[in-house]
């Protein structure tokens, strides 16, 4: 029901109570007169006819004739005479008058009378009492015609009532039906303004109304000075100025198709890293002034270089293109050392990789960008600021994204993955348990190729939780058949995945004696970049039987707050800490703080790519607890 509907429905329903009400009042008021006026009318009416019939001396004819002369007028229902011993001695009863009322408007109200009594005395001698009870007819005559009276005048009142409603009504009507007016006319495009009623609540709704009018007005009218900025929109980045993706590669076919294009050039890739995690831990503006940072230092090689162009492909990723071929690693990098000076005044945590890759004439685009979104993969994987190139066109590099995420869910359906094992031996020579890295052949006839080949691209195909957990299950496998400690490496991507931790907790369940020899471990990074997650891990993990620890570390242990809070088994220190540490008495001061430091957490310290016996026992004079490396494995090959 429209609004207007509403009112004329609620002023219906007043009017209605408020004439049934006054009728309904008026009416029982004079009912309550009507009954008041009946019973002194028989209260006198008895008393004098009582002191007529004293006058008679008891004379029975005499008060008989009386009695009945005043009967014989007609107004009266019953007259009784009782004498003082109780004895009825007199009763005229007469029957109702016709009545101009309705019977059930008597029925509906009663007009309810007591008789009038007097006592009939001869001096000082009773004679008896006299009841007299007058008819009501006339009363409910009266009071059916006041009914109707009143009812007319009411009705008067209310249709009146009804016409100053219709003109209250159609007050608010019109105020009303001009915004609605209004507001359809901006759905048309027409900006219109109404005059303010006088009451204030719509009156403030029309103000509301028109001051929106007015906004918008001021908008549109800006519309003519947008329509340039609209075009650059099309074909540009709105945060940066860049040329946007479809723009970009517009361009990029452009010089490789053209006929008086370079014949060389560079592609370079350049990715922020984590751009979400910056995001949300610098926020908003912070973020959107390290793009524009970035985007800065992009543009001025356009300035200085005659053909080059620059485009923002996504969120996160940026694109130069080269007019020279030859330079793409070499202004990657400089690249790459230019942002690293003015990226950590942004945010601490601000990084980019970047990935180069040299292009040729007539090149199919898609091949470029896949041998560049490679490159880019294995600088991203390598860390903050890393650069890394694609030199070669192969058939894996053709696959693209969605090539691998195929090759690898194909590769995973056939079980085409394995583990390749790597000794880790104690200073006795005691193995401490076999490392594990998962390989994966990727084409059906090919040979196993290392994660270095694949774990970039999976990690952006989000299939490394599902390679870990292959990687898991052969372990659990293995050491069920030789009971062999085995050490599975695991992703930082997979942290990410809310159910992989419990996921990996049931595969442990499953075979709970094997679960007791497994170690398994994430990247240094991931402690110190995704501390809850790698602690959530260890809180699954290691109640069922498994150790937790990382790997790769000793560049950021010292800055992972709260270490201990982990609830680590051990630490494995990379190779580029323990390399060359037998000839480096600086690195080997640092290695033993390390070590004292987490053996001060109960944490067993083992040393990777260990590669000569010089590095093997600085290593031990350090107090690692065990070793891993080309020399390990090679010495447990002359063992065998």
């Amino acid at each position: 029901m429209s609004l207007i509907g509403q009112i004329w429905l609620k002023l219906f329903v007043v009017l209605m109570l408020a004439f049934v009400g006054s009728v309904a009042v008026h009416t029982d008021a004079l009912r309550g007169t009507l009954q008041t006026q009946l019973r002194l009318k028989n209260a006198d009416n008895a008393t004098a006819i009582a002191l007529v019939l004293s006058q008679q001396k008891g004379d029975a004819a005499l008060m008989e004739l009386v009695m009945s002369a005043q009967f014989d007028t007609g107004f009266y229902r019953r007259i009784r005479f009782v004498a003082a011993d109780g004895e009825q001695r007199y009763l005229r009863e007469a029957a109702p008058q016709p009545l101009d009322a309705p019977a059930w408007f008597e029925r509906l109200l009663p007009i309810e009378a007591p008789a009038g009594v007097a006592q009939v005395s001869d001096g000082w001698r009773a004679l008896g009492r006299v009841e007299v009870q007058s008819q009501d007819t006339f009363a409910h005559d009266e009071l059916w015609y006041a009914v109707q009276h009143a009812g007319a005048a009411m009705a008067v009142v209310g249709l009146l009532a009804a016409l100053a409603g219709a003109l209250i009504v159609n007050r608010i009507r019109r105020p009303l039906e001009l915004t609605v007016e209004q507001a359809r006319s901006l759905e048309r495009g027409e900006y219109v303004t109404v005059a303010e009623p006088s009451a204030p609540e719509l009156r403030r709704l029309v103000r509301a109304m028109n001051s929106m009018v007015a906004r918008l007005k001021l908008v549109f009218e800006g519309q003519a000075t947008q329509v340039e900025t609209l075009r650059r929109q099309a074909n540009c980045d709105p945060l940066t100025g860049l040329s946007n993706r479809a723009h970009f590669m517009g361009q990029l076919g452009t010089v490789l198709q053209r006929e008086d294009g370079s014949a060389e050039g560079g592609l370079v890739l350049l990715r922020v890293i984590d751009l979400a995690g910056l995001n949300r831990a610098l926020g908003h503006d912070a973020t959107d002034g390290l793009i524009r940072a970035i985007s800065q230092a992009l543009q001025a090689y356009t300035l200085r270089v005659k053909g080059c162009f620059v485009g923002r492909l996504n969120g996160s990723d940026f694109a130069m293109c080269l007019p020279v071929g030859g330079v793409a690693e070499e202004t990657a990098r400089a690249l790459a050392e230019g942002l690293r000076a003015v990226l950590p005044a942004i945010g601490q945590q601000a990084a980019v990789a970047a990935g180069a890759v040299e292009l040729q004439r007539g090149a199919p685009i898609a091949e470029l960008m896949g041998m560049a979104d490679l490159a880019l993969a294995r600088a991203e994987a390598q860390g903050a600021f890393a650069v890394a190139t694609a030199g070669e066109s192969g058939a894996l590099v053709k696959l693209g994204e969605g090539g691998w995420r195929r090759r690898l869910h194909e590769a995973l359906a056939e079980g085409r993955v394995g583990l390749v094992e790597y000794p880790v031996r104690a200073r006795s020579g005691e193995m401490v348990h076999l490392e594990c890295p998962l390989r994966v052949q990727i084409e059906p006839e090919g040979a196993l190729e290392p994660a270095a080949r694949w774990l970039p691209l999976a990690a952006r195909a989000r299939l490394t939780a599902m390679l870990d957990e292959r990687a898991l299950a052969l372990a659990l496998a293995a050491i069920s058949a030789d009971g062999q400690s085995r050490a599975v490496n695991l992703a930082v991507a997979s942290l990410a995945d809310s159910g992989f931790a419990a996921r990996l907790r049931a595969q442990l369940l499953q075979a709970p004696r094997a679960a007791r020899q497994v170690w398994l471990e994430v990247p240094e990074i991931a402690a110190a970049e995704h501390f809850e997650l790698v602690r959530e891990l260890g809180r699954q993990l290691r109640p069922v039987g498994a150790r937790v620890g990382l790997e790769h570390a000793g560049e950021r242990l010292g800055r992972i707050e709260r270490l201990f809070e982990l609830g680590l088994d051990y630490v494995k220190l990379d190779a580029a800490v323990t390399l060359g540490i037998g000839r480096d008495s600086t690195r080997a001061g640092f290695v033993t703080g390390v070590a004292a430091m987490l053996h001060s957490l109960s944490l067993q310290v083992i040393a990777e790519g260990v590669s000569d016996a010089a590095d093997a026992e600085a290593l031990w004079q350090c107090g690692v607890d065990a070793q891993t490396g080309p020399w390990v494995s090679g010495q447990s090959a002359r063992r065998g």
